[in-house]
Protein backbone atom coordinates (compact mmCIF):
# COMPACT_ATOMS: atom_id res chain seq x y z
CA UNK A 1 0.00 0.00 0.00
CA UNK A 2 1.17 3.47 -0.41
CA UNK A 3 0.58 5.75 2.00
CA UNK A 4 1.39 8.87 0.30
CA UNK A 5 0.13 12.98 2.16
CA UNK A 6 -2.45 15.90 0.23
CA UNK A 7 -1.21 18.13 -1.95
CA UNK A 8 -2.56 20.97 0.15
CA UNK A 9 0.66 20.92 2.39
CA UNK A 10 3.02 21.66 -0.44
CA UNK A 11 4.16 25.31 -0.17
CA UNK A 12 6.71 27.46 -2.08
CA UNK A 13 9.44 29.25 -1.01
CA UNK A 14 12.03 31.02 -2.75
CA UNK A 15 12.98 29.16 -5.40
CA UNK A 16 11.96 25.89 -3.29
CA UNK A 17 9.00 23.83 -3.23
CA UNK A 18 8.10 21.98 0.53
CA UNK A 19 5.55 19.61 1.16
CA UNK A 20 4.94 15.82 1.12
CA UNK A 21 5.21 12.85 -1.59
CA UNK A 22 2.01 12.83 -3.67
CA UNK A 23 3.18 9.62 -6.41
CA UNK A 24 6.10 6.60 -6.47
CA UNK A 25 7.57 8.98 -8.45
CA UNK A 26 7.73 11.52 -5.74
CA UNK A 27 9.13 8.74 -3.23
CA UNK A 28 11.65 7.24 -5.55
CA UNK A 29 13.25 10.78 -5.98
CA UNK A 30 13.79 11.18 -1.81
CA UNK A 31 14.80 7.14 -2.21
CA UNK A 32 17.57 8.04 -4.77
CA UNK A 33 18.74 11.25 -2.32
CA UNK A 34 19.10 8.73 0.38
CA UNK A 35 20.95 6.40 -1.39
CA UNK A 36 23.24 8.94 -2.29
CA UNK A 37 24.08 10.36 1.25
CA UNK A 38 23.94 7.39 2.94
CA UNK A 39 25.33 4.84 0.44
CA UNK A 40 27.46 6.74 -1.89
CA UNK A 41 28.58 9.18 0.89
CA UNK A 42 28.36 7.75 4.27
CA UNK A 43 29.40 4.42 2.91
CA UNK A 44 26.19 2.77 4.54
CA UNK A 45 25.73 -0.91 4.10
CA UNK A 46 21.77 -0.74 2.95
CA UNK A 47 19.60 -3.52 2.56
CA UNK A 48 17.68 -2.60 -0.51
CA UNK A 49 15.79 -4.43 -3.52
CA UNK A 50 17.26 -1.98 -5.81
CA UNK A 51 20.86 -0.03 -6.13
CA UNK A 52 20.50 3.07 -6.35
CA UNK A 53 17.11 3.91 -4.52
CA UNK A 54 17.16 3.52 -0.46
CA UNK A 55 14.45 1.35 0.19
CA UNK A 56 12.83 -0.79 3.27
CA UNK A 57 10.22 -2.02 5.15
CA UNK A 58 8.91 1.17 6.90
CA UNK A 59 8.92 3.16 3.25
CA UNK A 60 5.04 1.79 2.21
CA UNK A 61 3.69 3.05 5.53
CA UNK A 62 5.35 6.43 5.86
CA UNK A 63 4.93 9.60 5.13
CA UNK A 64 7.61 11.60 2.70
CA UNK A 65 8.59 15.18 3.13
CA UNK A 66 10.46 16.40 -0.02
CA UNK A 67 11.80 19.88 -0.52
CA UNK A 68 12.41 20.38 -4.49
CA UNK A 69 14.42 22.94 -6.36
CA UNK A 70 12.13 25.03 -7.58
CA UNK A 71 14.34 25.70 -10.87
CA UNK A 72 15.80 22.13 -11.24
CA UNK A 73 13.16 20.11 -9.95
CA UNK A 74 15.56 18.04 -8.03
CA UNK A 75 14.40 17.07 -5.01
CA UNK A 76 17.36 18.49 -2.14
CA UNK A 77 16.38 17.20 1.27
CA UNK A 78 13.52 14.45 2.73
CA UNK A 79 12.33 13.17 5.90
CA UNK A 80 10.42 10.28 6.85
CA UNK A 81 7.60 10.40 9.11
CA UNK A 82 6.16 7.48 10.52
CA UNK A 83 2.18 8.52 12.45
CA UNK A 84 1.06 6.66 15.10
CA UNK A 85 -1.68 4.80 13.06
CA UNK A 86 0.34 3.97 10.58
CA UNK A 87 2.87 2.43 13.32
CA UNK A 88 0.77 0.78 14.93
CA UNK A 89 -0.58 -0.76 11.81
CA UNK A 90 3.31 -1.80 11.13
CA UNK A 91 3.65 -3.17 14.76
CA UNK A 92 6.15 -0.95 15.64
CA UNK A 93 8.90 2.39 15.16
CA UNK A 94 11.78 1.91 13.06
CA UNK A 95 13.65 3.23 16.41
CA UNK A 96 12.27 0.16 18.03
CA UNK A 97 14.40 -1.75 16.39
CA UNK A 98 17.17 0.08 17.83
CA UNK A 99 15.95 0.86 21.46
CA UNK A 100 13.30 0.01 24.31
CA UNK A 101 10.81 2.25 24.14
CA UNK A 102 8.58 0.68 27.04
CA UNK A 103 9.13 3.65 28.73
CA UNK A 104 6.91 5.68 25.67
CA UNK A 105 4.21 3.53 25.25
CA UNK A 106 1.85 5.97 26.64
CA UNK A 107 2.94 8.52 24.09
CA UNK A 108 2.58 6.32 21.27
CA UNK A 109 -0.82 7.44 20.03
CA UNK A 110 0.67 11.17 20.00
CA UNK A 111 3.71 10.63 18.70
CA UNK A 112 5.30 10.82 15.48
CA UNK A 113 8.64 9.63 14.06
CA UNK A 114 10.98 11.10 11.78
CA UNK A 115 14.26 9.49 10.46
CA UNK A 116 15.97 9.08 7.15
CA UNK A 117 16.46 12.55 7.06
CA UNK A 118 19.41 14.10 4.80
CA UNK A 119 20.00 16.65 2.74
CA UNK A 120 21.89 16.91 -1.04
CA UNK A 121 25.74 17.87 -0.05
CA UNK A 122 24.88 21.10 -2.60
CA UNK A 123 22.25 22.67 -0.07
CA UNK A 124 23.69 22.45 3.12
CA UNK A 125 23.40 26.05 3.98
CA UNK A 126 20.75 25.71 6.77
CA UNK A 127 17.54 26.44 4.37
CA UNK A 128 16.93 23.30 3.69
CA UNK A 129 16.75 22.22 6.69
CA UNK A 130 14.85 24.96 8.29
CA UNK A 131 11.95 24.29 5.55
CA UNK A 132 11.80 20.60 6.19
CA UNK A 133 11.13 21.08 9.74
CA UNK A 134 8.52 23.96 8.78
CA UNK A 135 6.74 21.18 7.06
CA UNK A 136 7.16 18.77 9.70
CA UNK A 137 5.54 21.52 12.10
CA UNK A 138 2.93 21.82 9.77
CA UNK A 139 2.75 18.22 9.76
CA UNK A 140 2.39 17.70 13.71
CA UNK A 141 0.06 20.67 14.16
CA UNK A 142 -2.60 19.05 11.14
CA UNK A 143 -2.46 15.67 13.15
CA UNK A 144 -2.98 16.60 16.42
CA UNK A 145 0.31 15.23 16.95
CA UNK A 146 1.93 16.15 20.43
CA UNK A 147 5.79 14.73 20.02
CA UNK A 148 8.48 13.61 18.25
CA UNK A 149 10.84 10.77 18.22
CA UNK A 150 14.03 9.88 16.25
CA UNK A 151 17.30 8.29 15.69
CA UNK A 152 19.87 10.90 15.11
CA UNK A 153 23.09 9.67 13.77
CA UNK A 154 26.88 10.70 14.85
CA UNK A 155 29.91 9.03 11.98
CA UNK A 156 31.96 6.61 13.86
CA UNK A 157 34.70 7.23 11.16
CA UNK A 158 37.03 8.50 14.02
CA UNK A 159 36.26 4.83 15.56
CA UNK A 160 33.67 6.58 18.14
CA UNK A 161 35.28 9.25 20.23
CA UNK A 162 33.67 12.20 19.31
CA UNK A 163 30.12 9.90 19.72
CA UNK A 164 31.39 9.28 23.38
CA UNK A 165 31.95 12.75 23.80
CA UNK A 166 29.11 14.20 22.34
CA UNK A 167 26.99 11.74 24.71
CA UNK A 168 29.41 12.59 27.84
CA UNK A 169 28.52 16.41 26.63
CA UNK A 170 24.84 16.13 26.70
CA UNK A 171 23.91 13.38 29.28
CA UNK A 172 24.21 15.97 31.93
CA UNK A 173 21.90 18.94 30.23
CA UNK A 174 19.68 17.31 27.87
CA UNK A 175 18.83 14.00 29.14
CA UNK A 176 15.06 13.74 29.07
CA UNK A 177 13.23 13.04 32.36
CA UNK A 178 13.03 9.88 33.67
CA UNK A 179 10.21 8.63 33.14
CA UNK A 180 10.86 8.75 29.27
CA UNK A 181 14.44 7.38 29.74
CA UNK A 182 15.20 4.62 27.56
CA UNK A 183 17.52 1.66 26.88
CA UNK A 184 19.47 0.85 23.72
CA UNK A 185 19.47 -2.58 22.51
CA UNK A 186 22.97 -2.60 21.18
CA UNK A 187 24.96 0.28 23.46
CA UNK A 188 28.18 1.58 21.92
CA UNK A 189 30.81 0.66 23.91
CA UNK A 190 32.34 3.68 25.78
CA UNK A 191 34.96 2.66 27.63
CA UNK A 192 38.22 3.00 25.91
CA UNK A 193 36.43 5.65 24.04
CA UNK A 194 38.85 8.82 24.67
CA UNK A 195 36.05 11.88 24.88
CA UNK A 196 38.72 14.64 26.48
CA UNK A 197 38.69 16.90 23.76
CA UNK A 198 35.67 19.22 23.13
CA UNK A 199 33.37 16.98 20.58
CA UNK A 200 32.02 18.11 17.52
CA UNK A 201 27.68 17.96 17.59
CA UNK A 202 26.42 17.11 14.45
CA UNK A 203 24.13 19.92 13.20
CA UNK A 204 21.08 17.49 13.22
CA UNK A 205 21.24 17.41 17.00
CA UNK A 206 22.07 21.16 17.28
CA UNK A 207 18.71 21.84 16.06
CA UNK A 208 16.91 19.52 18.10
CA UNK A 209 18.47 20.24 21.03
CA UNK A 210 17.69 24.36 20.11
CA UNK A 211 14.44 23.54 19.79
CA UNK A 212 14.12 21.85 23.43
CA UNK A 213 14.45 18.52 22.72
CA UNK A 214 15.93 15.36 25.31
CA UNK A 215 18.43 12.73 24.59
CA UNK A 216 16.45 9.57 26.03
CA UNK A 217 19.53 7.28 26.96
CA UNK A 218 23.27 6.40 25.68
CA UNK A 219 24.00 6.06 22.03
CA UNK A 220 23.52 2.76 20.60
CA UNK A 221 25.79 1.44 17.56
CA UNK A 222 23.89 0.83 13.84
CA UNK A 223 26.56 -1.23 12.56
CA UNK A 224 24.76 -1.19 8.87
CA UNK A 225 25.13 2.53 8.87
CA UNK A 226 28.41 2.64 10.94
CA UNK A 227 27.03 5.13 13.18
CA UNK A 228 26.48 5.87 16.92
CA UNK A 229 22.69 6.75 17.07
CA UNK A 230 21.26 8.50 19.83
CA UNK A 231 17.15 8.78 20.60
CA UNK A 232 15.74 11.92 20.71
CA UNK A 233 12.20 13.30 21.86
CA UNK A 234 10.46 16.78 21.30
CA UNK A 235 7.41 17.65 22.98
CA UNK A 236 5.66 20.22 21.13
CA UNK A 237 4.76 22.12 24.65
CA UNK A 238 8.72 21.83 25.40
CA UNK A 239 9.42 24.22 22.29
CA UNK A 240 12.08 26.82 22.80
CA UNK A 241 9.94 29.99 22.27
CA UNK A 242 12.61 32.01 20.90
CA UNK A 243 12.93 29.09 18.12
CA UNK A 244 10.06 27.68 17.96
CA UNK A 245 8.86 31.15 15.80
CA UNK A 246 11.89 30.34 13.46
CA UNK A 247 10.49 26.45 13.74
CA UNK A 248 7.01 27.19 13.14
CA UNK A 249 6.68 30.89 10.97
CA UNK A 250 6.26 29.47 7.67
CA UNK A 251 3.26 27.81 8.57
CA UNK A 252 2.10 31.23 9.84
CA UNK A 253 2.71 32.80 6.69
CA UNK A 254 1.01 29.88 4.72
Amino acid sequence: MLHVGSQETIRKHKHFHVGLACSAADIRDAQRLRWQVFAEEMGARLNTPNAGLDIDFYDKWCDHLLVRDGDSGEVVGTYRILGPDAARNVGSFYSDQEFDLTRLGNLRGRMVEVGRACVHPDYRRGGVITLLWSGLADYMQRGGHDYLIGCASISMQDGGHNAAGVWNALKDTHLAPVEWQTHPRCPLPLDGRSHDSVPVIPPLIKGYLRLGAWVCCAPAWDPDFNTADLLVLLSLQNLNPAYARHFLQDRAAA
